[in-house]
């Protein structure tokens, strides 16, 4: 059983993150309203006064996929529609059998919003990620439109990998890159030409996290704060409902290839991940399975953005957004 004396093992100091980030801004999760679920595998990012979420959805969900809603504070959020009417018409022969968008990211990257997503049947290999791409978010602005680009990598059975959940950061020196990855050998990252949206020339998958069989890690993040890269995991199993086990751990490195290590310095290759969201953490004991993060890094304030299963509710994939503080030896705590 773990409790929040566990997850703050170490000491928060600094004033306790600031009386615990103002009491975690008055339980931004208590205060949200709106448009909350479903939502699965959400990412965040904020054009001018508005912020962005897209999420996985299915090809039987209205409005359509990769669900979009929109909040002015964080706090009341609104369904305002999907990137995508329907799967492009190359998908099924990508991935035969897909019926839905999964696992959306969304950055901007050379002024335009890079969407990527992932094609794939659930427990297999043969995946692909995608890409959308709009020079804004505004739907009213003439600029804005998605543009399909298609595929940007792929994986199929023979390979040790499986092409989804993918996640752009953005180094110092101006190189961008994509983690990705779920089950089987773990999580990997690879070079992307910002030019493109794609792999550079040449550039191959290389691993940066992995746990023994039955392999249960996925959905990768990574930020850079202090000099560090962070990279967040999602542990065990979703999708259940509230009989899921996810929970989110994190790990960090000089460099963002890795090798990346946790708080007691295990490596993440071989199963290390120091532990920032788990259903034992809520107090409530309502919400499980928390995973699939994003965060969202502004002006000195930084959000942990994840899904976990409402079990009042039969277990619907809600959205769930905590405030993130770091401790005086540099690691995040979901406060």
């Amino acid at each position: 059983m773990l409790t929040r004396r566990h997850a703050l093992a170490g000491g928060l100091s600094t004033a306790s993150l600031v009386a615990a980030s103002a009491m975690a801004e008055a339980r931004l999760n208590d205060r949200m309203t709106g448009d909350l679920s479903p939502v699965h595998d959400p990412c965040i990012i904020r054009q001018g006064g508005t912020y962005h979420l897209f999420c996985t959805s299915q090809a039987n969900q209205k409005p359509g996929l990769i669900h979009w809603r929109t909040s002015p504070d964080l706090v009341t959020w609104t369904l305002i529609g999907a990137v995508m009417p329907t799967l492009p018409d190359w998908a099924q022969g990508e991935v035969p059998g897909v019926r839905g968008a999964w696992a959306p990211d969304i950055s901007l990257i050379n002024g335009r919003y890079h969407l990527y997503y992932a094609l794939s049947t659930f427990g297999k290999n043969r995946s692909a990620i995608a890409l959308q791409t709009t020079p804004t978010l505004d739907r009213s602005d003439p600029a804005f439109g998605w543009r399909d680009e298609g595929v940007v990598l792929a994986s199929k059975p023979s390979d040790d990998f499986n092409a989804i959940d993918p996640n752009i950061v953005a180094t110092p020196d101006g190189r961008v890159w994509m983690s990705f990855g779920s089950f089987w050998s773990g999580l990997k990252l690879v070079e992307i030409d910002p030019s493109t949206g794609k792999p550079s020339p040449g550039a191959a998958p290389a691993a940066i996290a992995a746990r023994p069989r039955p392999s249960a890690i996925e959905a990768p993040c990574i930020v850079e704060r202090d000099g560090w890269f962070y990279l967040f995991a999602s542990f065990d199993f979703c999708c259940r409902g509230a009989d899921s086990t996810y929970y989110t751990v994190v790990g960090r490195s000089k460099a963002v290839a890795g090798p990346y290590v946790d708080r007691d310095g295990k490596p993440m290759m071989k199963g290390g991940g120091f532990i920032v969201l788990h259903a034992d953490l809520d107090p409530t004991k309502r919400f499980k399975g928390p995973g699939h993060v994003a965060v969202l890094r502004e002006g000195g304030r930084d959000h942990i953005v994840y899904h976990a299963y409402d079990a009042r509710k039969g277990g619907v994939p809600t959205l769930r957004i905590q405030p993130l503080g770091w401790t005086d030896d540099g690691w995040p705590i979901a406060l």
